[in-house]
C-alpha cells in the first residue's frame, strides 16, 4: 500500500516519518525549503528516542507518487489549503484513492466527499511541532499520538482496517469509530483556544469558557453528537521537556510567518453555525477577526489581556 502524505508540517511530516521507518512506501507532498531539504538530505526526526535522518521520497505533485486504488492519501495540510489540495489532487490521482483527513476543524471531509468516495476523518491528538524546514519534532513516546478513524460518512472499511494496523505499527494509539465526525468536533472545540495563543498576552480561561459554550450550543441545536465522557481519550504527555513545544498548530503556523492561519475553520466554523441556526456567536466571532487581524495585518497578535478582549464584547 502506497501513502501519500499530503502536506509534511507537524502532523504529516511526523506520522509519514515513522511509516516510512517502519520500512512503507510513504510519498510526500510539500513546498519551498521544507521540500528542497527533504528532496536533498531526508526529513529529520526528533523524538524522545533520538535523532534520526529518515530517507524519504518528496515531491511538489501527487502525480509523481503514481497511486492506485486503493492506496491512502494523508491529507495533512491546514484547513485553508483543503480547496487547493483537493483540486491538485482531482487533477492527478485516479477516483479510488482512500482520502485520510489528518486535520482540525470538521469541513475538510464534506469538501472532500465532493470528489472521492472513500472519505475517512481522522481526529489527532499528536504534541508535534514544525519550525524549521527539513525538521519534525515528535513530543510524545512510546505512543506518538492518539488518534480516532472512521468513514466521514458514518462506519468503516476494509481501508480503516488496514490503515488502523500500519498506524498502530508505527507508534499511534488508534481507536476504530462508526461515527469519527464526533471526536472531530470534540477536537475543534479544543482547537477554540489556538485564537486566544494568537491574539492575548496569556491565559484567558473565561474567554475559552465563553467559545466552548457557544460551540456546544451550535452543535446541541444542528443535531450534532459529541464523545461521551467514558468515550474520550487522554492526550499523550511529553516525556522529554529539554525538548520545548513552542505552542499549538495555529501559533506554529504564525512563527512560520506562514502568511495564514486556520482559524476562520475553527472559530469561523463556529460563527457559521450561529448564524444558520440564529444562534449569537459573539466570543468566537470576535476571536476569529482577531486571530486574522493578528496573523495578516500584525495587529493584537500576543498583546491583549483577556480583560481587553471582554471589554472589546462590551462586557
Amino acid at each position: 500500500m502506497h501513502w501519500c502524505i499530503y502536506g509534511a508540517g507537524a502532523i504529516g511530516g511526523v506520522v509519514g516519518a515513522r511509516l516510512a521507518f517502519l520500512g512503507e512506501k510513504v510519498t510526500f507532498i510539500a513546498r519551498g525549503e521544507h521540500l528542497e531539504r527533504m528532496q536533498k538530505s531526508g526529513l529529520v526526526l526528533v523524538d524522545p528516542e533520538g535523532t534520526r535522518l529518515v530517507p524519504v521520497t518528496a515531491s511538489s505533485s501527487p502525480a509523481d507518487a503514481a497511486l492506485s486504488s486503493g492506496d491512502i492519501v494523508i491529507l495533512a495540510v491546514k484547513s485553508q489549503h483543503t480547496a487547493d489540495a483537493l483540486a491538485d489532487l482531482v487533477a492527478t490521482v485516479p477516483a479510488g484513492v482512500r482520502i485520510f483527513c489528518m486535520q482540525n476543524g470538521i469541513d475538510n471531509e464534506r469538501q472532500a466527499l465532493r470528489f472521492f468516495a472513500d472519505v475517512h476523518g481522522v481526529s489527532v491528538t499528536l504534541l508535534a511541532s514544525f519550525t524549521e524546514p527539513g525538521t519534525v519534532v515528535a513530543h510524545s513516546a512510546p505512543t506518538v499520538g492518539i488518534l480516532q478513524l472512521g468513514l466521514a460518512a458514518g462506519g468503516t472499511d476494509e481501508g480503516t482496517t488496514l490503515a488502523a494496523e500500519v498506524l498502530r505499527r508505527a507508534g499511534l494509539r488508534v481507536d476504530v469509530s462508526d461515527d469519527v465526525m464526533k471526536y472531530k468536533r470534540l477536537k475543534l472545540i479544543r482547537n477554540l483556544g489556538n485564537a486566544i495563543e494568537i491574539v492575548c498576552s496569556g491565559p484567558a480561561p473565561a474567554l475559552l469558557e465563553r467559545m466552548t459554550t457557544e460551540a456546544e450550543g451550535v452543535f446541541s441545536k444542528a443535531g450534532f453528537t459529541l464523545p461521551a465522557s467514558d468515550e474520550v481519550v487522554p492526550g499523550p504527555e511529553p516525556v522529554d521537556p529539554s525538548v520545548p513545544r513552542l505552542g499549538g498548530s495555529t501559533l506554529q503556523s504564525l512563527l512560520r510567518a506562514s502568511g495564514s492561519i486556520e482559524t476562520d475553520f475553527l472559530n469561523g466554523e463556529i460563527a457559521m453555525l450561529g448564524r444558520i441556526y440564529s444562534i449569537p456567536t459573539p466570543v468566537n466571532v470576535l476571536m476569529q477577526q482577531l486571530a486574522r487581524d493578528a496573523a495578516t495585518g500584525f495587529r493584537f497578535r500576543q498583546s491583549l489581556t483577556e480583560a481587553d478582549v471582554l471589554a472589546m464584547l462590551g462586557d
